[in-house]
């Protein structure tokens, strides 16, 4: 199938890359002429595992990316892959999926067919059917199940992982208008359907809104966990063994029971808070999504409060381990290191960083230009009073003397990855 996407941020670029390797030939098309030329270079625009390998193997052949949305009008399916940032208060901003709705029907029309169109941004329900589609209609002179097929498909990929998400995923969700735009999206997808994934066939508001219950219950379980770690701090109580034992109820499930410094990231906390936002605005005021809000913002001083009960940071060196807001990834958006390190400065400390990621250390350099930002572990704890893990990178697993090198002892785990041993005052969030 001939596939055109529009945007080329984390989804765009990933869907692209994968839906190439399935065989499709596919276009992407960016406003931005430095992530163009990127894509046609075969270098990727982001920091994804596995996603080099396919743009080396991809680009130039059966993907390539362009500025110019008249590129699409030969293909088949064209998804939207835009972002949909916060407002401030928490609502989504669809501007930019407009717009670049907009700039699609300008074309549509000369698409040959019966094209059909995807939303693969996250919107909240009645967005595709609502906005998107009356915007199409407008600028194309077609019209939604006549002329072009409109559908949703939400996607569940997460950043250091997103490649192998869309390649072996738990579900597909197909939000359709039509029989013809569910068969169009059946075969975008036909790899997959072929390996049998479980595939959840509905309408477009049901699609949209799996996509935001599916966040939100992570979320709120993630919260939920740390609040009864946060107990279990109380009692001396080690709360990976509670998690351990109660993830055993098949009603339950291991998965996302690990308590921490809570989540970040561009999903979650984008994701709950417009739901947040949007059922308010219906008139309803969802109570437990908002306390799992307040409890993953308060996580990071419950780290801070731990480092206060032994040492006054007020002029002294302290370690900040870990600034992407999660590993394998260069994502600093809504990290739980930036709540950190601003406490840190806040409590006069001379705060010292590492993240085993150039990107994320570079994006934290432009919003903290005052800390120190070092190229390793050992040279970032030397000489510090205290060091506090944010972010669970495999390597900080395995440091051990390197802690020696502090002028103290104090070690703050906000991920459980640091063993605890003779020589440091070891204090983790959970235990």
């Amino acid at each position: 199938m001939k596939i055109g996407i529009v945007g080329s941020g984390y989804v765009g670029t990933t869907v692209a890359a994968c839906l190439a390797d399935f065989g499709h030939d596919v276009i992407n098309v960016d406003v931005d002429e430095s992530v163009v030329r990127q894509l046609n270079d075969g270098e990727s625009p982001i920091t994804e595992p596995g996603l080099d390998g396919l743009l080396d193997r991809h680009a130039g052949e059966s993907l390539w990316a362009t500025t110019d949305y008249d590129d699409l009008a030969n293909v088949d399916v064209i998804f939207l892959a835009l972002p949909t940032p916060a407002n401030d208060d928490g609502s989504i901003d669809t501007a930019v999926v407009e717009a670049g709705a907009g700039s699609l029907g300008a074309v549509l029309a000369d698409v040959e067919g019966y094209p059909t169109v995807v939303v693969k941004s996250t919107v909240v329900p009645g967005t595709t059917e609502d906005v998107v589609g009356p915007i199409l209609e407008r600028e194309s002179g077609l019209r939604v199940g006549t002329d072009f097929g409109l559908a949703t498909n939400p996607e569940f990929l997460r950043e250091g992982s997103a490649v192998e998400d869309f390649q072996h995923p738990d579900k597909l969700v197909f939000g359709t208008t039509d029989d013809r735009a569910l068969e169009a999206l059946e075969a975008v997808y036909a790899p997959l359907l072929d390996d049998d994934v479980p595939v959840v066939r509905t309408g477009l508001r049901e699609a949209e809104m799996i996509k935001y219950a599916n966040n939100a219950f992570l979320a709120a379980k993630i919260s939920l966990i740390n609040e009864l770690g946060n107990i279990c701090k109380e009692y001396d109580v080690d709360a990976y063994e509670v998690a351990d034992a109660i993830g055993l109820d098949a009603r339950i499930g291991g998965a996302f029971l690990r308590s921490g410094v809570g989540w970040g990231g561009s999903c979650f906390p984008k994701d709950v808070a417009a739901l947040v936002a949007a059922a308010r605005e219906r008139g309803y005021d969802p109570e437990l999504l908002q306390a799992a809000i307040d409890v993953n913002d308060r996580q990071p001083q419950r780290m801070l409060d731990l480092l206060d009960r032994h040492v006054d940071v007020e002029g002294e060196r302290v370690a900040v381990l870990g600034l992407a807001f999660k590993p394998h990834t260069d994502d600093v958006r809504n990290s739980r290191a930036i709540p950190i390190i601003e406490g840190l400065l806040e409590r006069g400390a001379d705060v010292v960083a590492y993240d085993p990621n150039r990107g994320a250390t570079e994006a934290m350099r432009e919003r903290f230009p005052e800390v120190e930002y070092l190229a390793s572990a050992s040279p970032t704890l030397s000489g510090a009073s205290a060091a506090l893990v944010v972010t669970d990178w495999p390597e900080f697993a395995d440091l051990d003397l390197e802690f020696d090198l502090l002028s103290g002892d104090v070690v703050v785990d906000g991920r459980r990855i640091v063993e605890r041993r003779e020589g440091l005052t070891y204090e983790g969030l959970t235990w």
